[in-house]
């Protein structure tokens, strides 16, 4: 592991790794430099697969690295799932393939089960997080994870343990009223979770409002991203990638997997 990356600082549990890449240890030139992981945002296909290839070695495992399209979608990986299948969440029950997201503003949430039987991991931008009705990618992956604990003979409740990883910051996220209303329309409490920012502009706390849904969910164990200025991609460029302030960027992951 590179010594600047991320290691979640969640409770031990038998079985279970994980790791959030920074911009350390790669080979890409700028603006990309130096671990894109990313191999749609322009980058030299060959730096990025010897990107990939740093990861692989470093968690000793196959990372599955997704199309994501900012939807709820979840996949269960095993050893035959291809890279590029798109899906923006996924689980796994299998040892030696890494769930993976990407992300350069989008919050990846990673998690498990207390008993270390089951892995997950979700790419969180606001409108995976809003979902429709309701229904968004942090209550599908919770779905998935429970239902593949439970076939693995689990019994009574499933407890489960989520670490969000860096994201935009409160600071630094200003959306527009649409964003702010598709969260209220189906949890109105959210609304102190936006900041007024200049006419018909707010500011979001997207890890607080993952939050509130994981908590929904029943899952109040959630470690890592609290909101502070450490976390935000856009104010640590020396650190993490991230396209609202870029535009053009590489991509961070967060991964985690059965050891």
């Amino acid at each position: 592991m590179q010594p600047d990356w991320l290691i979640p600082d969640w409770p031990a549990l038998a079985n279970v790794r994980a790791v959030c890449t920074t911009r350390a240890g790669g080979e890409s030139m700028p603006p990309y430099d130096s671990l894109n992981l990313g191999d749609h945002v322009g980058d030299s296909p060959q730096a990025v697969e010897r990107n990939r290839e740093v990861m692989r070695r470093a968690v000793a495992a196959r990372p599955v690295f997704l199309e994501q399209v900012h939807g709820s979608r979840v996949v269960t990986l095993d050893t035959e799932t291809a890279d590029g299948t798109q899906a923006d969440g996924c689980v796994t029950t299998q040892r030696g393939v890494a769930c993976t997201i990407m992300v350069a503003d989008c919050l990846p949430v990673l998690l498990a089960d207390m008993q270390g039987r089951v892995v997950a991991a979700a790419h969180a931008g606001w409108r995976g997080l809003a979902g429709v009705g309701g229904q968004g990618i942090l209550e599908s992956v919770s779905e998935a994870i429970r239902a593949a604990a439970r076939a693995q003979h689990a019994q009574g409740a499933i407890e489960l343990v989520a670490w969000l990883g860096p994201c935009i910051g409160p600071e630094a996220f200003e959306v527009g009223p649409e964003v702010k209303a598709a969260f209220e329309l189906h949890d109105p409490q959210a609304a102190p979770l936006f900041r007024p920012h200049g006419a018909g502009k707010w500011l979001a706390d997207l890890q607080g409002l993952a939050r509130r849904r994981l908590a929904a969910l029943g899952i109040t164990a959630v470690h890592g991203n609290h909101g502070g200025a450490a976390w935000c991609t856009v104010s640590n460029p020396s650190r993490f990638f991230s396209h609202r302030r870029d535009r053009v960027s590489g991509r961070l992951a967060a991964c985690v997997w059965l050891g």
